[in-house]
């Protein structure tokens, strides 16, 4: 199960709600965490999966299975020059995270700012 990655929704929150980044995953509800940049969110998010996941094993529950709570999600997939993709393998390596993972933080963080 830790080899599986689970979508996930990210979004700015309002200087009410006290500023910085909210993730959820659609697929576990009450599965959320916070941060102050997308990057500490997305790491904040894996520890708040981890701990999600753990306590459904030891309820005694099923784990539901990636994508399968909103199936209008799907994968996202393009063909990007090799340069591109030496440069993404880099960054994500040095923030710890997936390609895929840290492509979807950049996608949120720029819809959050044209939005």
């Amino acid at each position: 199960m830790n080899n599986i990655e689970y979508p996930f929704e990210m979004r700015p929150l309002s200087k009410e709600e006290g500023n910085g980044w909210l993730i959820t995953f659609p697929d576990l509800p009450g599965c959320m965490s916070d941060g102050e940049t997308p990057e500490e969110t997305i790491k904040n998010g894996k520890d708040a999966l981890k701990c999600w996941l753990q306590a459904c094993k030891e309820a005694g529950r099923k784990v539901p299975l990636p994508g399968t709570r909103n199936s209008i999600y799907g994968k996202f997939i393009t063909h990007i020059p090799k340069t591109l993709h030496i440069k993404l393998i880099s960054r994500a390596k040095q923030e710890g995270v997936s390609i895929d993972t840290l492509i979807s933080s950049f996608i949120a963080e720029y819809l959050a700012r044209v939005n």
